[in-house]
């Protein structure tokens, strides 16, 4: 895994959901682990589309249950 990647989308994640930096794995669910709402995740998804510079249709995010997904979602975007 991308672990620059890794590390921006861990940066976002702690600003949007209010977690420690710590609590933020690869395998880490937004639900279960991060405790994210439906809101949460909009606002995080919302928040990802502005760091990275892409669009990511609502299709694409339901698919987003644990960090690792959005990591591997945004490294198949940019390479």
């Amino acid at each position: 895994m991308n672990e620059e990647l890794l590390k921006k989308v861990t940066d976002v994640v702690v600003d949007k959901l209010g977690v420690k930096a710590e609590d933020v794995k690869p395998e880490s669910s937004f639900v279960n682990d991060l405790g994210a709402d439906s809101l949460d995740r909009v606002e995080l998804v919302m928040a990802l589309e502005d760091e990275f510079n892409l669009e990511i249709l609502d299709s694409e995010s339901e698919k987003f249950l644990t960090v690792a997904d959005v990591v591997n979602f945004i490294a198949s975007k940019q390479a």
